[in-house]
């Protein structure tokens, strides 16, 4: 039998919340945070918690990225949608600043 340094490999692995508040015990969402918010769940025992750090493993690159790729896409959401209305609306548009620059004219 190899000697696997006190791991057990069979053991469930912590599953935890997408902003590390919950933790998963197999049957129910848990607290990962005391109430006083001074201790965290680390999967295994409670440890005393770092302020505006998250638990090790948080923050991964790949979380940024898909924020950022999200932040883009409604970027130019935004921009195709304001295109679309002024190909359409334009003139209009035009017609009302004319009709404005009109009724302020001498």
């Amino acid at each position: 039998m190899a000697d696997t340094g006190g791991y057990d490999p069979h053991a469930p692995q912590t599953r935890f919340s997408a902003d590390w508040a919950w933790w998963w015990d197999g049957a129910e969402w848990k607290p990962a945070i005391s109430p006083d918010r001074l201790w965290r769940w680390d999967g295994q025992r409670w440890v005393p918690a770092v302020v505006g750090r998250p638990p090790s493993g948080a923050g991964t690159g790949a979380g940024i990225a898909v924020t950022v790729a999200i932040f883009v896409g409604v970027l130019l959401f935004a921009s195709l949608i304001v295109v679309v209305v002024l190909l359409t609306m334009g003139s209009q548009i035009a017609n009302v600043f004319s009709n404005v620059v009109a009724a302020l004219g001498p």
